[in-house]
């Protein structure tokens, strides 16, 4: 397993859209392993392939307290249950250091592929839900920043370019 480089907003590659992959093979068994190794190293509960600049729609995550259930979605794709919404404070390992109260759907259905080619379901609320439509977003070149004011996404990418000029580490 490999530790990746983590891209940062407002890098423009992650405004990739990533395309699907079409075989769960050993590739991209690799590239799950490496996610996931990348993952828990940056201490985050969820890692899309764009923020590692590999733009196939491949996300790993875990959102248990003691970082031992993994979850492997390869080209996920989820439905909202019900029109309920809720915020949550969202960060992301793109754009470190920095929180933000984000709406969504507070229960979803998700499709995927887990790591060894087979289809599942599962349906989560809570931050699982959010998790999973914060990682999708992330698939369509989406970043949590774009659900803020243009003011508050602003500052953040200010915040950012003044970071990557002081050459802080990710």
């Amino acid at each position: 397993m490999a530790k990746l480089p983590i891209l940062e907003f407002p890098d423009e590659r992650l405004r990739t859209k990533a395309v699907a992959v079409e075989t769960v093979d050993d590739e991209v068994r690799q590239l799950v392993d490496d996610m996931l190794e990348t993952m828990y190293d940056a201490q985050g509960i969820g890692l899309a392939a764009t923020q590692v600049d590999v733009h196939r729609r491949v996300i790993v995550m875990d959102v248990s307290d003691d970082r031992s259930t993994p979850l492997v979605l390869v080209n996920p794709t989820y439905t909202p249950i019900g029109d309920e919404r809720e915020p949550m404070q969202e960060g992301c390992l793109s754009i470190p250091e920095y929180y933000a109260e984000v709406p969504r759907a507070l229960k979803v259905r998700l499709q995927a592929l887990g790591r060894d080619g087979r289809p599942y379901e599962l349906e989560a609320e809570g931050l699982l839900a959010h998790c999973i439509q914060h990682e999708c977003d992330h698939l369509e070149g989406v970043l949590f920043v774009d659900y803020l004011s243009p003011l508050k996404r602003d500052r953040v990418m200010k915040k950012m370019q003044k970071r990557h000029k002081m050459g802080q580490p990710a």
